[in-house]
């Protein structure tokens, strides 16, 4: 099909403006080609706000000799701005399910929407392939739609869909979808992984993140039966499960025999998995992470991870004390939906110390932590050497509890913290 308003990065940013706001498609969809013929506009700019989840590679508009140019609003700090908060960039706490109502409701117009989609089938239908989530309510607020017409993103399904009618300006771009390495688990890791696997039941539908828990989980995962997904997202730790028949989703209330995501990450092996594949369904993360939604499913199970946890159950999980590291995102989302699902378990899975030695169960959360769970939220709590299950108790049977999940070596100092702070033995 012939692509319409087509043309170069350098002239297609030319309809941004001074003054503007740009959202910015994220994650592994993260439009590098646009990004770099808008910076190079710079000295033609004048205050223009960029916002956008978590993004990977280069930024260049967060360069502090550009502030005159850019100022960046993130809701989720991602590690290559996380220096750049406080000076050319803020952030803007807000759980995951409220930002498509910052922009269905007029909260936050939106003036220009760059993004990163796959070329048009025949009928002339692009795809946001890997990044569905916040993106398809900024496409339909946003004023003018830039798009990076590319033939390495995957062509994926649910709301993912976009009339290429509907771009102001398409740029012909190859370029390779940003990849993350899938990294075997640390001992550490694995031990965690085996304790939460074992609490997960048959037919359990699943929310988990990236990283080396996630990954651990889904290893000890291979003799279950009937597993779900429902997740804000999903990487490649799936694809074994799926290719042989432990995730089928047929056990799930909603979009049963379904995969449903608002995006992903990982190498290509995943994006080429999600290629054209109609088991996947990439939804607006407004229905993803809705609870109503998410409740629906049976045995609903959150995995979950945090900075620090204190003795009564609160759990820190966007900030080291008054430093922003990444955001609020969708963690309250699916701890509350997996709490009200039937049977569901809502989990915060940790390392019992951080790479320095130093305990994630703290008497207090560090000043200014920001407390993204609350102690009336948090339910089950897994590090390497078990899983405390808070629902129910009272303070000191918390206290407890964590104590006993915590490093060997911190276990004195937490009983004497939790003496101090309760005035009464641990006897409960």
């Amino acid at each position: 099909m012939k692509i319409p308003n087509l043309m170069s990065a350098d002239k297609a940013v030319k309809l941004i403006e001074s003054g503007n706001r740009v959202l910015i498609q994220g994650g592994s969809a993260t439009p590098q080609a646009l990004i770099k013929a808008m910076v190079a506009r710079a000295p033609e700019l004048k205050n223009v706000e960029i916002v956008h989840l978590h993004t990977e590679g280069e930024c260049g508009y967060t360069d502090p000799a550009l502030r005159d140019s850019f100022h960046t609003n993130a809701f989720f700090i991602g590690g290559n701005i996380r220096k750049r908060i406080g000076d050319t960039a803020d952030y803007i706490p807000i759980f995951l399910s409220d930002i498509p109502s910052l922009f269905r409701q007029g909260y936050m117009d939106l003036d220009v929407v760059l993004v990163n989609v796959s070329p048009p089938d025949k009928h002339g239908f692009c795809s946001l392939g890997v990044s569905v989530d916040i993106v398809i309510s900024a496409i339909e607020q946003g004023k003018k739609v830039i798009a990076q017409i590319n033939p390495r993103m995957p062509r994926t399904f649910g709301d993912a869909l976009i009339h290429v009618n509907n771009f102001a300006a398409c740029v012909d771009v190859v370029e390779e979808i940003y990849e993350m390495s899938f990294v075997d688990p640390t001992e550490t890791e694995k031990a965690i992984g085996k304790n939460i696997a074992g609490i997960i039941e048959d037919g359990a539908t699943l929310q988990m993140g990236i990283g080396g828990i996630p990954n651990a989980v889904l290893t000890f995962l291979h003799n279950h039966k009937n597993l779900g997904v429902h997740t804000e997202m999903f990487s490649e730790g799936i694809v074994d499960l799926v290719e042989k028949g432990i995730v089928n989703g047929s056990q799930k209330k909603t979009n049963p025999y379904k995969i449903v995501s608002g995006f992903a990450m990982g190498t290509r092996r995943l994006y080429d998995f999600m290629d054209d594949n109609p088991e996947i369904e990439m939804k607006d993360i407004a229905y993803v992470n809705d609870t109503a939604v998410i409740r629906q499913n049976p045995k609903s199970t959150a995995i979950n991870s945090a900075i620090e946890i204190d003795i009564t159950g609160q759990v820190c999980a966007d900030s080291i004390g008054t430093r922003m590291f990444s955001g609020v995102g969708g963690q309250m989302d699916f701890m509350r939906g997996s709490a009200l699902s039937e049977g569901g378990k809502p989990i915060i899975a940790i390392t019992s110390r951080t790479g320095k030695g130093v305990s994630k169960i703290v008497p207090m959360l560090k000043q200014g932590a920001g407390v993204v769970t609350t102690r009336a939220h948090a339910r089950y709590v897994a590090t390497e050497f078990g899983i405390a299950e808070l629902f129910g108790k009272n303070l000191k049977q918390r206290a407890k509890a964590l104590r006993d999940i915590a490093h060997p070596d911190d276990r004195e100092g937490l009983d004497k913290a939790i003496f101090e702070r309760f005035g009464s033995s641990l006897s409960v």
